[in-house]
């Protein structure tokens, strides 16, 4: 037995490391996620469909991955194909960190927009709250399957968590005795479902160029009904959460991209490109902007189970089309309850300031600490940003994942196709 087989077996026998429980518990210590008894069922079935048995397989050692040229970084969408006939799973903790506004490219003061939105019968342009920081924590699950040499289906469940912190203007300090207060609103979000379909490679074993086609469908599995149930007036805690705040799109949207990927040992790289439509509005009368994506990336392979990368990810959005019903009828989000005239409280319910342009720059390190495991760790900042504003300007955002493969008795992985373990590179 080899050396690194060794080192390998020992890992997959260390129950810190390798025991599923605690693996999520720890991916959610790290992400400092809140569990609620929803997302504590979430997170349960995750763990109990990673601690399926499915019979052994001969793994490769190392991160080469024949199916798409090498290893795209994880928090791509399409990434992570395993061999034909084998199930994939995935399970990403993200954090965000938004802070401070900006008004297209331009950072303005939060103090700057509070004051009475209404003076003398005409509105002023200031509101009675802005928000000042947000923190989005996210858990992503996704379960696949390559059902050919060139076709791949998933199906991604997601669970939100946000928190955004408010500033009220001296009137609002004085009407509850508080400086702010803090939005929040967790659970399932929407669901994605995605193909990939190869149409080109030079080489179907271990290709060096190719190119793909990805399409999805998101499902409207996310609530648009969260309330402001937090907020300190308890005439207010009936009302509807701005746009910003609510858990799901409440549309069924489409997504279309191409994937191109290509390697030369040590070097993987690719260039994504997606665009989600949204074709109708939801249940609420509005629908969120159509969103154009890519991502650049390029990969250093210094170790067989070690590749670091780095990231350009750009976005395009557009404002949010309609109008939420509730603030149509004056319901919610106005100065003055039930008055659809009034102005808004907060620039949140503006369907203007939603919107704009945006790149980050993001670096990682991919690690396989045994056959069939991998380990991810992204972080990303921008150094771009042109917002619809005013708008809560992104920080960062961290992102961990965990992928494992299963192979079925149809791949060529398989026990029964007694093979070796193979030690794969460029």
């Amino acid at each position: 037995m080899s050396r690194d087989t060794v080192s390998h077996f020992h890992l997959l026998n260390d129950p810190l490391v390798f025991n599923p429980p605690i693996r999520i518990s720890l991916f959610c210590q790290f992400m400092g996620l809140k569990l609620t008894m929803q997302k504590s069922f979430f997170y349960g079935a995750v763990v109990l469909l990673f601690s399926i048995y499915l019979p052994a397989a001969h793994a490769y050692v190392g991160l080469c991955c024949g199916k798409c040229g090498g290893n795209m970084p994880l928090n791509i969408m399409g990434a992570g194909v395993p061999e034909t006939k084998e199930f994939r799973f995935k399970i990403s903790p993200m954090f965000m960190s938004m802070d401070g506004l900006a008004d297209g490219g331009d950072s303005i003061k939060a103090d700057s927009l509070l004051g009475m939105p209404m003076m003398m019968g005409e509105p002023t342009g200031k509101f009675m709250a802005v928000p000042t920081s947000m923190d989005m924590q996210m858990l992503n699950f996704t379960a696949g399957y390559s059902f050919s040499d060139d076709f791949f289906g998933a199906v991604m469940l997601m669970a939100k968590d946000n928190s955004m912190d408010m500033k009220f203007s001296s009137m609002m300090q004085g009407t509850t005795g508080k400086s702010g207060f803090t939005m929040k609103s967790s659970g399932i979000a929407d669901t994605m479902l995605m193909g990939k379909y190869r149409l080109f490679t030079d080489d179907p074993l271990i290709p060096t160029h190719q190119a793909s086609l990805m399409f999805g469908l998101s499902l409207p599995t996310g609530s648009i009904d969260e309330k402001n149930t937090k907020h300190p007036l308890v005439t207010r805690q009936s009302e509807l959460l701005p746009y910003a705040m609510q858990l799901g799109s409440g549309t069924f949207d489409p997504t279309l991209g191409i994937v191109y990927s290509a390697s030369r040992s040590p070097y993987w790289w690719g260039i994504n490109a997606m665009y989600t439509a949204r074709l109708h509005n939801n249940d609420r009368d509005y629908r969120l902007g159509n969103e154009f994506r890519f991502d650049l990336y390029g990969m250093f392979q210094f170790r067989h189970n070690l590749v670091a990368q780095v990231q350009l990810n750009g976005s395009h959005w557009s404002t949010i089309r309609g109008e939420m019903d509730e603030s149509k009828t004056g319901v919610a989000g106005h100065a003055t309850k039930n008055d659809p005239n009034s102005p808004f409280m907060t620039p949140l319910w503006e369907t203007g300031n939603y919107g704009g342009r945006k790149l980050l720059a993001t670096a990682g390190l991919q690690w396989q600490p045994a056959p069939l495991h991998i380990i991810e760790l992204n972080v990303g900042a921008p150094i771009y940003q042109h917002l619809n504003g005013p708008q809560l300007e992104e920080k960062y955002r961290v992102m961990l994942t965990w992928y494992r493969e299963i192979p079925t008795k149809a791949s060529i992985r398989h026990t029964k196709h007694k093979t070796k373990e193979s030690r794969l590179g460029f």
